[in-house]
Formats: structure tokens, sequence, C-alpha cells
């Protein structure tokens, strides 16, 4: 496998995943309360907990996505 096909790899996963991260912050912005009846009903869980969980799954989404993704592209378009 050469390196202009793991930039390419990369350059599209980078795209997917923060494409991903912007629905899923969307989506949590404008349908929270949507989200958390949703989720209520599986799980007993208060409004606080919920976003916290929340918060901390798109904060540790993010940091995924930039240690697996973009640090990745960029190392690789810089020794291309």
């Amino acid at each position: 496998m050469d390196i202009q096909t793991l930039t390419t790899f990369f350059m599209w996963c980078t795209i997917l995943n923060l494409g991903l991260l912007i629905l899923t912050s969307v989506m949590c912005i404008f349908f929270a309360d949507f989200s958390y009846r949703m989720n209520h009903r599986f799980f007993s869980i208060s409004r606080e907990a919920f976003n916290v969980v929340i918060i901390s799954f798109i904060g540790l989404f993010k940091i995924f996505v930039i240690v697996f993704n973009i640090v990745p592209y960029i190392a690789l378009l810089i020794i291309a």
C-alpha cells in the first residue's frame, strides 16, 4: 500500500467522521428532548446524568477523530 492510497483513505475517514460528529452535535443541540425521551424509555436516568453522558460521548468521539483520523492524515501529508 503506497502513501497516496493511505492519504486518500485517511482523508475520507476524516471527512466521514467529522460529518458524523457534526450530525451528532446538531442532533444533541436541536433534538435533545426527543433524544432524552427515547433513551429514558429504556434506561432510568435523570436528565442531568443524560446530559453528562452525551457531552462525554461527544468529547470522547472528538478526541478519537483527532487522534485516529486527523493526525495520521496530516502526518501523511507532511511526509508525502
